[in-house]
């Protein structure tokens, strides 16, 4: 993908996705994917190498998720690994603060950098295992990218959900059997289908809340 026609097809995208953001927003966007594709040469951040195809299937799937936290004060992205979703999120949500958490040092160095480079005012980054981590006060979203299976999720990141707050798990196909083995204090409150543009593979974002 040219650097000229990357502009136009990201703003295609955020149309299919009915996301408006400033243009400032989309240029940071796009150098925050340069900064991924520089880093990757380096520190293995991610196996897609093209592109076009990080910016359908890390971009864009990333950004598919913002319209269903959009009022989010707090987003934890647990298992941040290249900052997704928590970067594509802290920039489509500037109102949101952000935390991407992730227990790989060199993956942490890159975040860090990240939230320099851009830069990032409302994102802070912590480098540990999710199931360490004590937070004053819990988030509103605790979001996970192919991070672990739900009921392992829940497991070791249900204790940073505030009252009332929501485990996000981005999946493929509808993941029925593990949604079966969730423990009984925790229950899928939605499952919503996430259409996103250039990614014909089935995609899901699961609602998880503490059950009542």
């Amino acid at each position: 993908m040219s650097t000229a026609l990357a502009p136009m097809t990201l703003a295609a995208g955020l149309a299919r996705l009915q996301l408006e953001l400033p243009r400032e927003t989309q240029q940071k966007l796009l150098d925050y994917l340069a900064l991924v594709q520089k880093w990757n040469k380096v520190y293995n951040l991610t196996a897609i190498r093209n592109a076009e195809a990080m910016l359908t299937h890390h971009l864009l799937d990333s950004l598919a998720v913002a319209p269903h936290v959009r009022n989010a004060k707090t987003i934890l992205d647990a298992g941040s690994g290249a900052g997704l979703p928590g970067i594509p999120l802290a920039l489509a949500l500037p109102n949101a603060q952000v935390t991407l958490l992730d227990s790989n040092q060199k993956k942490a160095a890159f975040l860090q950098q990240a939230t320099i480079e851009l830069p990032l005012a409302n994102v802070n980054v912590i480098c540990d295992l999710v199931e360490n981590i004590q937070l004053n006060q819990g988030v509103t979203f605790v979001v996970s990218r192919a991070f672990a299976e739900l009921a392992k999720f829940v497991a070791l990141a249900g204790h940073l959900i505030a009252r009332g707050g929501t485990l996000l798990a981005m999946k493929g196909a509808l993941p029925s059997e593990e949604i079966a083995q969730l423990p009984g204090d925790f229950k899928v409150s939605r499952v919503v289908p996430l259409n996103v543009p250039g990614v014909h593979a089935q995609r899901h974002l699961v609602f998880i809340e503490a059950a009542a």
